[in-house]
């Protein structure tokens, strides 16, 4: 069987998976779910009914994103998107989390804007600056070298960190563009990327 990924096109945690197929040249058959009308197809192998899943060749069923990118990079090693080193890839790991729970704040933001004045006010300023405390992280180590984990090359950490960002401007606005200049000036060289540039999320028709 083909393998499969259920994601969807402006999801960014599906992104992830997305560009890390694309990077290691693997083939995979796309089905963008309906998150509003999930079929029982999906919920059948998502239980927690969230994109992306991956199915492996064999039928193997892989959720949660995080999951997923280990499972093929031990898989598919070539190129590598977590450290051999073991604190190495604790420090991947560390700032992958980070960019999810980037993203997961942007998420809710965005779901609170959707509400208008219904959203609570203090709910919406704590999640505004739980984002920008975490985006200052990320201003910060990148005022220091190339990448999140040094100058050499990219990892999990920064494709999951660009995703997380990517979907700010897409839901949001690109104001943080300029208020952390070296995470934009990192944005905007690893967006060179086809793997990046072919993934962008994109309004629905």
């Amino acid at each position: 069987m083909n393998r499969i990924l259920y994601y969807h096109q402006q999801s960014n945690f599906s992104r992830k998976i997305r560009i890390l197929l694309a990077e290691k040249n693997l083939d995979c058959e796309l089905k963008d779910i309906n998150l509003l009308n999930k079929s029982p197809e999906f919920l059948e192998i998502s239980p927690i009914g969230k994109v992306p899943v991956f199915v492996e060749q064999d039928g193997t069923v892989i959720w949660d994103s995080t999951l997923i990118a280990e499972y093929l990079d031990q898989t598919y090693p070539q190129p590598s998107f977590y450290p051999s080193n073991l604190r190495t890839r604790l420090d991947c790991r560390k700032w992958e989390e980070l960019a999810d729970n980037l993203g997961d704040n942007i998420i809710n933001l965005w779901i609170l804007n959707l509400t208008n004045n219904l959203a609570s006010t203090r709910h919406r300023t704590k999640l505004e600056t739980s984002i920008n405390r975490l985006a200052l992280f990320f201003e910060r180590q990148l005022a220091q070298s190339k990448y999140l984990l040094g100058n050499d090359t990219w990892t999990a950490a920064d494709i999951a960190a660009l995703c997380s960002f990517g979907y700010y401007s897409f839901r949001l606005n690109e104001d943080w563009l300029l208020e952390f200049p070296h995470v934009g000036n990192w944005f905007n060289e690893l967006h060179q990327r086809e793997s990046v540039k072919s993934t962008v999320p994109m309004p629905l028709n």
